[in-house]
């Protein structure tokens, strides 16, 4: 593992067999598992469906939350598969780092997940599978809880560069209350730095959260070893991204809203921020009309 390394490097090595296709293990759990789950803890609900295309391609852009967006993720794999089924492949988009760990590289690919770069994204778009995209990252996924209903993706632009050249609509989607389930205090580049291993698979920054703050105090007032070595745990503790385990068992609702057709999206081609701004306010509001039911 090579310190520094871009997230393009990391792309680079990954080959893409079947984007979008659900191992059946993974359907007999969402089934089975993650959908009562999300609906006792989490009590998810998934609105709007119908709004996706069901004759093309598309980018399903939403915003992400909670540090590592469990609680999101699951729910919206869960509830996906129970409305839309398994047949209809859609493939998310994941950290290319995440595809060198065992198990994790095991769990993306059985869920169709593919990496995120320009390569892979037109790759999947041209076998017609449509892409999930959290265009914010980890640069809004660690927003501070008083930010959770904030659309931020960080001015980035590479997922409306993939829809502009595939031609492809944007379909936006909102979802609230993730966020409170993990909530995250800090948001800072210099954590990433002093923890270490944010940095060493490839993280540029890195949150304090809810979760983190009673696991560490939790290792000083139990563990029975001497200071430095509790210090020493919790350090590791803070690091690892077990520290955005969803432990708050907040409402997520998530709702799709209608397609964002190219040709209106892209009327000037070269202005991508127009763009930018027009997608995180239509997110917005539907994060926003989420909040409202609830």
């Amino acid at each position: 593992m090579r310190l520094g390394r871009s997230t393009a490097d990391w792309a680079k090595d990954i080959k893409i067999d079947q984007p979008g296709v659900i191992a059946p293990w993974v359907a007999r759990v969402a089934t089975s598992v993650l959908y009562p789950l999300a609906r006792l803890l989490f009590r998810a609900r998934l609105r709007g469906i119908e709004h996706l295309p069901n004759d093309k391609p598309f980018l399903l852009v939403a915003n992400h939350s909670a540090g590592a967006g469990i609680a999101e993720i699951m729910s919206f794999i869960a509830l996906y598969l129970r409305h839309a089924g398994s047949q209809h492949r859609l493939a998310g988009f994941a950290l290319p780092q995440g595809f060198s760990v065992f198990p994790l590289s095991r769990l993306l690919k059985s869920i169709g997940a593919i990496p995120s770069s320009y390569e892979a994204a037109q790759q999947t778009l041209t076998q017609g599978v449509p892409i999930l995209v959290f265009p914010g990252g980890d640069h809004e996924t660690l927003r501070p809880v008083w930010q959770a209903n904030r659309v931020d993706f960080g001015g980035r632009t590479g997922f409306l560069k993939i829809a502009r050249d595939a031609g492809v609509p944007i379909v936006p989607l909102g979802i609230h209350g993730s966020h409170y389930t993990c909530p995250v205090f800090l948001r800072a580049q210099w954590l990433a730095w002093v923890l270490v291993v944010p940095r060493l698979i490839g993280l540029k920054r890195w949150g304090v959260s809810l979760t983190g703050l009673l696991g560490a105090a939790a290792i000083f007032a139990c563990v029975p070893l001497a200071i430095e070595w509790r210090a020493l745990i919790v350090w590791l503790w803070l690091g690892s991204p077990l520290v955005f385990l969803p432990i708050v068992p907040w409402r997520i609702t998530m709702t799709i809203g209608a397609a964002i057709e190219p040709e209106k999206l892209f009327a000037d081609k070269d202005c991508l921020p127009g763009a930018l701004t027009q997608v995180e306010h239509v997110v917005e509001r539907l994060v926003l009309d989420g909040k409202s039911i609830q």
